[in-house]
């Protein structure tokens, strides 16, 4: 096969078999250059992908898909994995609407063996699998690809554990790159750095073999030694942590060297028991922009970018993002008040909490891929008597659900939850799309949930939480706000009291969040129609401003909630509960507008209001349609 010839003719795993080491390592450039070709386009997870080229490589010449299980954890790393199982034609359509996803789907293909899109989750799910293929007499590979970010997560330790007591033939692919979205954190990280560079047992060894080589016999021992299983290195340093939960630890090993990886996959694959292959890599390998970056953060997940310079591809006149001003602000507040402090879950820069590490470094905490213990170490401080503020994804949080209830609300603790990314999220998809939150954190006693209109609004908001005493969570949409003046000064807003800013006849709109903009869009395009539309901004979840709602529920009629959320459990729920407990259902009218009860895909946030019905246009069709329909049959 001649170079540029490769990849066009790598259809399926079974083709890759073909080829000898010397035209994989060609493959590899090739599948290189693609990745970087479309995510400079699409946007994606650009440097992960780069660093795992040969890893995969090596994966799919040893074993055999979809007979044999490969598990990427989180998945953000298998776009290789996805060009080589038959969905290289369809590669140019990644993350974009009704194509290829930028994660593993089960649904997609059968060489996905699970999908994913949270981290730390793919010890368990090989493990499963190693079970049930005991079970059921077979005899296929079970291989778990996870980051060292992800080995921060306790789920992690909870499969090790388990899967070394079980001792089940599988296999766990540590792929270490001292990165996750940010640089890791933790013991954890220390120690992998500990192996990798191996200093305690280089020192030993480089001291040992000086004083044996420098006696008689020195040499002679030396040479024992050295043919001996392990040779000095397990004479005079502990066996990993990996060996002590009952793994069979090989490495580390360069995860560029394709003949070494062939060489290692191709033994752990005979191990009869539990096996973790360490792998070095780099993130961002091929790219010089991305290997050079001084910000991990900057090629993990990426918008479209030049590829010569690596330059992110923005509209310059966006006004600035929630996540900007969320962080700008908690660096205010915080010069104000020294017991406000800060925890993330291995995402400072995503969470905008970057500069407040700067500024107040004693004061902020990055506590890895964990969120559960983020949520209940933020209890533990404020039952100390701080004032934390977490700050996570609200896709994330879901995994924190009972520290959330258990530690934070039946304790009545001031914690403050910042919820980035809340609503639809584009083009990440279902596993990213924060869309449950009102309806959890609402269900929980105690539990203050509100989310703010515009930017300036989320600067109250966020005052207002660190004046209140009691659990708070705020959720804010991914992007940039609406482009309203912030207002200098800080002000608190009264809980639970919503805003009424538009007055009309004919119908009222509730609306909370990120949906309160287009409800002021909607009603001028009703006003079009002979349609007068109040609109009210909610501003809380919970709890709901009950005097404003039995005021516009009297007046109106009719009522529209619209949410960037579930239905089942949401705020138009929340709405209805009050109507009925009031016993005013028989006589208002209410139209709930929200998230249906499935999971939304990934794409354009326009496609995917358009299809669920979310969309100005669709709002005001069902609303007119609503309206008048209810005129007709009087």
């Amino acid at each position: 096969m001649q170079n540029e010839q490769l990849l066009q003719k790598i259809n399926s795993p079974a083709d890759l078999k073909m080829l000898t080491l010397d035209e994989m390592k060609l493959l590899a450039g090739e599948i290189r250059q693609l990745i970087i070709d479309v995510v400079s386009k699409n946007g994606g997870h650009l440097a992960p992908n780069l660093g795992v080229v040969e890893l995969t490589l090596a994966l799919h010449k040893v074993f055999t898909t979809p007979k044999d299980k490969i598990i990427w954890d989180v998945g953000h790393q298998s776009y290789i994995h996805k060009i080589l199982t038959g969905r290289k034609e369809e590669f140019p359509t990644l993350r974009q609407y009704q194509g290829l996803s930028g994660f593993p789907k089960r649904k997609e293909s059968e060489h996905d063996a699970f999908g994913t899109g949270h981290s730390s989750t793919s010890i368990s799910a090989a493990l499963g699998m190693a079970v049930a293929r005991d079970l059921k007499g077979e005899d296929n590979n079970v291989i778990a690809v996870i980051g060292d970010g992800s080995m921060t997560g306790g789920m992690s330790f909870e499969a090790l554990n388990n899967a070394g007591d079980l001792h089940k033939k599988m296999i766990v692919i540590l792929n270490d790159n001292e990165m996750s979205i940010s640089k890791n954190v933790g013991a954890m990280s220390q120690y992998l750095c500990d192996l990798r560079t191996g200093e305690t047992y280089n020192k030993i060894k480089h001291d040992v073999e000086g004083w044996l080589k420098g006696l008689d016999f020195g040499a002679d021992v030396l040479n024992a030694i050295e043919r001996v299983k392990g040779s000095v290195k397990y004479l005079m340093v502990p066996s990993s942590v990996f060996e002590e939960l009952g793994f069979k630890y090989l490495g580390p090993i360069d995860g560029h060297d394709l003949s070494k990886l062939l060489e290692v996959l191709e033994a752990a694959k005979h191990v009869n028991g539990p096996v973790l292959v360490h792998v070095i890599t780099k993130k961002g390998k091929g790219y010089e922009p991305a290997e050079t970056s001084t910000s991990p953060n900057k090629f993990h997940g990426t918008g479209p970018f030049e590829i010569a310079t690596g330059k992110k591809i923005t509209d310059p006149e966006a006004p600035v993002t929630y996540t900007e001003i969320f962080g700008k602000t908690l660096v205010e507040l915080a010069e104000q008040d020294t017991d406000i402090v800060a925890i993330t879950a291995a995402m400072p820069d995503g969470t905008g909490l970057n500069k407040f590490a700067e500024s107040y470094h004693q004061r902020f905490l990055d506590v890895g891929i964990a969120e559960q213990h983020a949520v209940t170490a933020a209890a533990g401080m404020a039952a100390a008597g701080l004032k934390p503020v977490v700050a996570v994804y609200s896709t994330f949080l879901q995994r924190a659900y009972d520290s959330v209830l258990h530690d934070i609300c039946m304790q009545d603790l001031h914690v403050t939850l910042c919820l980035d990314r809340a609503g639809i999220v584009g083009d990440d998809g279902y596993t990213h799309h924060g869309v449950f939150d009102y309806a959890y954190l609402r269900s929980m006693p105690k539990m203050t949930v509100m989310a703010p209109k515009d930017e300036n609004e989320l600067r109250q908001m966020l005052n207002t939480a660190l004046k209140f005493n009691g659990p708070v969570a705020i959720r804010y949409p991914r992007g940039s706000g609406v482009g309203v003046p912030c207002e200098g000064e800080l002000r608190e807003l009264p809980i639970g009291r919503g805003e009424l800013l538009r007055e009309g006849k004919d119908v009222c709109l509730l609306a909370i969040g990120s949906m309160v903009q287009p409800a002021l869009q909607v009603a001028d395009a009703l006003a079009a129609g002979c349609i007068q539309a109040g609109v009210v901004n909610l501003r809380f979840a919970k709890p709901l401003d009950k005097d404003l709602i039995m005021q516009v529920a009297a007046t109106y009629g009719r009522l529209v909630t619209l949410e960037e959320g579930v239905l089942a459990g949401g705020v138009g729920s929340a709405v209805l509960e009050l109507l009925n407990a009031a016993g005013l259902l028989q006589k208002v009218q209410v139209l709930n507008l929200g998230i249906p009860d499935e999971f939304v895909p990934h794409g354009d946030k326009k496609y995917l209001f358009r299809d669920m019905g979310l969309d100005n246009g669709s709002i005001t069709e069902k609303i007119t349609a609503w309206v008048k329909g209810a005129d007709e049959a009087k």
